[in-house]
């Protein structure tokens, strides 16, 4: 039993020790009829949750024709579509007007992921 009890406790050290760094998001932009926006999701945003910068900063789409998130008011609207605002607790970090292809999406995004605080273990 005592065996058990050791072993679910690492278990849970080591989920907590190599969780998500913070509250991090992704916004994507997006508005009905956008062809990037479309580009994107057949190209990316069918494997983003599944990958390491999904899990980092989980994707939250914000329809720009609605109206604006409350709980985003501390960031700044865009008519441009798709773009991407990396948020963490509530404050932009970076921001990526447009998509520029996956080739070019990837590095881009993990530059922006970089600017995310840092967590000390």
């Amino acid at each position: 039993m005592r065996a058990i009890f050791v072993g679910l406790l690492a278990g849970l050290a080591l989920v907590f020790s190599f969780g998500p760094s913070s509250a991090a998001e992704l916004l994507m932009l997006e508005q009905p009829g956008c062809v990037w926006c479309k580009r994107w999701n057949e190209e990316i945003g069918v494997i983003y949750s599944k990958t390491e910068e999904g899990r980092q900063a989980p994707l939250r789409r914000v329809d720009i024709t609605e109206a604006w998130p409350s709980d985003l008011e501390n960031v700044r609207r865009e008519r441009m579509t798709p773009t991407f605002i990396l948020i963490d607790e509530g404050q932009e970090v970076a921001r990526l007007r447009g998509y520029p292809g996956d080739n070019f999406f990837w590095p881009m995004l993990s530059d922006m992921l970089f600017k995310l605080p840092q967590v000390v273990n």
